[in-house]
């Protein structure tokens, strides 16, 4: 009797889920058996790695696959390989890319079904991304969804939501994560959820950010990539995809459609910032696991195909954003958007839903709709997902932080962001700095954060001495737009609207009501005009007539002795380029 070593086809490889026929879904630990047995019998093509540890202790995972075995991001760029980032179970109770993930490797690897799928590119694979959330399963994790039996929680063990915290990077998950980005600086994102909201027909959906957020070159390869090619091609596989449905009114689907506001705390907003097109896919919660799970599958399979077909177009169009960004750093009259807002032109929108009725309820005092999906119909509502420019900033040539705002330089360090520690003291440098004013913060918390939702801003010129420690952060590197984002105090998720500047807005000495009484009448007796200001004020506002602490206040902070205390001063500077060049000679 003649014994050979079992090889691949020798063994069963039905995934998990595929062998429960999608009822349930794999523990962390079966999937990384599973994805093992994969290493095991394609050692050329598969390659396992440990790039984070979870708060509880738990290995983060991530996949290499590619044929040849490109498995390093200097060997993907050295054979010309675009890399592909697909990340699963950000959200882990929404875990069907976990198992379409399981099922599409196999059959890239080892059943050699689509084995030519990673001839030209190589993929970086997170089968999941919030590991303890994911371990954390029960049948009550997602009220909207209709399976799995079981799933994970949508907060990682911290009660952190990852898909909240790219741009402030809290999670020692999200640490983890940014560091394999910055090793592998992947081409293309795709990041895989379920999707919550309306009923309807198709069982995914699919959201790019708006061109305006882009580089025209990335813009121009994902408008071509994904809406030309990829979905249309999908589609010819039997499934309905549409793009994302933010409805904006989730009473009444007939109301239209509006952009979700995606920024630099989600995923597609940061690979934005990073100068690299991103796709986030939403699975529709209504639909069975199974079809959910086949719908990622095919999906995934056909964004291979493509991008593997054409890899050049993708290298050409991320090379040429990042050194579009750069080159911004020479051009005085460049404007960045830090905010958006929605175009007033909508567009169109034919949208594949149901009958539904509406109702009064008894229960919420509010409407009550209820669909019935054995009565398709389309509805012609309005699409206003387009989005433009709102408020822009000339950015600097760099941004100067003081090294004792250690908070500030580690973010910047979290994300990969070069600057140059100043070693000896430099006086006598011209900056622009921020004046801030009249703050006002959020009445609940946030991912942890008691966001600042206001304030007030002026820029004003200095003279400063830049202490050693200083740091000098040029905006000539291709990940200048994340150091504007954290930097520039009205991005929307910059580090002072996320509260890490707090400190800035506190007063740390302050007068005695009997000294203030004097004070008053001396500066109202040496200046007229302050007298008439705070005379017009009683009248005007009532609030302050009847506050004496907004009284005696109002001349503190008209003196010297509050001024000195910098209450406002925004500490992180602005350099233009003659001053960046002064500074390069000291």
């Amino acid at each position: 009797m003649s014994t050979h070593a079992a090889g691949p086809h020798d063994t069963d490889w039905t995934t998990p889920a595929e062998a429960a026929h999608f009822r349930t879904t794999p523990t962390y630990l079966q999937t990384l058996t599973y994805l093992q047995q994969l290493q095991q019998a394609a050692p050329n093509k598969i390659k396992l790695e440990t790039f984070g540890v979870t708060p509880q202790g738990r290995p983060m995972t991530v996949v290499i696959a590619s044929n040849g075995g490109t498995f390093t991001p200097d060997a993907a760029r050295a054979a010309h390989k675009p890399i592909v980032l697909v990340q699963a179970g950000i959200h882990p109770g929404e875990i069907e890319g976990k198992d379409a993930g399981l099922m599409l490797l196999r059959d890239i690897s080892v059943t050699g079904k689509y084995a030519h799928l990673l001839d030209h590119v190589v993929l970086v694979y997170i089968p999941v991304f919030s590991v303890d959330g994911h371990e954390y399963s029960s049948p009550y994790n997602r009220i909207n969804q209709n399976g799995p039996d079981s799933m994970g929680f949508r907060g990682q063990s911290q009660y952190l939501n990852l898909n909240r915290d790219y741009i402030k990077a809290d999670a020692p998950e999200m640490l983890a994560w940014l560091k394999l980005w910055q090793t592998w600086l992947p081409d293309f994102l795709v990041d895989v959820h379920t999707t919550d909201g309306a009923d309807y027909q198709y069982d995914l959906t699919w959201y790019t950010e708006d061109p305006h957020k882009l580089d025209p070159a990335v813009a121009a390869w994902q408008h071509k990539t994904i809406v030309d090619e990829a979905i249309p091609a999908y589609e010819k596989h039997g499934h309905l995809a549409s793009i994302y449905l933010e409805f904006k009114d989730g009473r009444d689907p007939r109301k239209g459609i509006q952009n979700f506001g995606s920024g630099p705390r989600f995923s597609t907003g940061y690979a934005a910032l990073q100068n690299r097109p991103a796709l986030l896919v939403e699975t529709h919660m209504l639909k069975s696991y199974a079809v959910r799970v086949y719908a990622v599958y095919d999906l995934l399979r056909v964004l291979l195909e493509e991008i593997d077909r054409d890899p050049a177009a993708l290298l050409a169009a991320t090379s040429k954003a990042d050194a579009d960004t750069i080159a911004r750093a020479q051009d005085a009259k460049a404007l960045v958007p830090l905010t958006f807002k929605p175009d007033s032109t909508p567009t169109p929108f034919a949208l594949k839903g149901y009958a539904f009725t509406q109702a009064h309820s008894d229960v919420s005092n509010d409407i009550w709709i209820q669909y019935d999906p054995t009565k398709p119909q389309t509805y012609r509502i309005d699409n206003w997902n387009g989005l433009l420019p709102d408020l822009s900033i000339s950015p600097p040539a760099a941004y100067v932080v003081p090294g004792e705002w250690t908070s500030i330089i580690q973010k910047l360090d979290a994300h990969g962001i070069a600057y140059r520690r100043i070693g000896h003291p430099m006086k006598e440098v011209d900056a622009e700095a921020y004046q801030l004013g009249e703050p006002q913060w959020a009445n609940e918390p946030f991912e942890g954060h008691l966001m600042l939702h206001s304030f007030t801003l002026r820029a004003v010129p200095i003279e400063v001495t830049l202490s050693p420690g200083s740091i000098v952060v040029p905006m000539n590197q291709r990940a200048a737009n994340v150091a504007i984002a954290l930097l520039e105090p009205q991005a929307p998720d910059s580090l002072l609207r996320w509260g890490y500047l707090n400190a800035i807005f506190e007063i740390k000495e302050y007068g005695e009501p009997r000294v203030l009484e004097k004070l008053a009448r001396d500066m109202m007796a040496k200046d007229p005009k302050l007298k008439a200001e705070f005379e017009q004020k009683l009248h005007d506002d009532p609030a302050f007539a009847v506050d004496s602490h907004a009284r005696l206040n109002f001349f503190f902070q008209r003196s010297p002795w509050y001024g000195v205390q910098r209450v406002g001063a925004y500490p992180v500077l602005r350099l233009d380029a003659a001053q960046l060049a002064i500074l390069g000679t000291k």
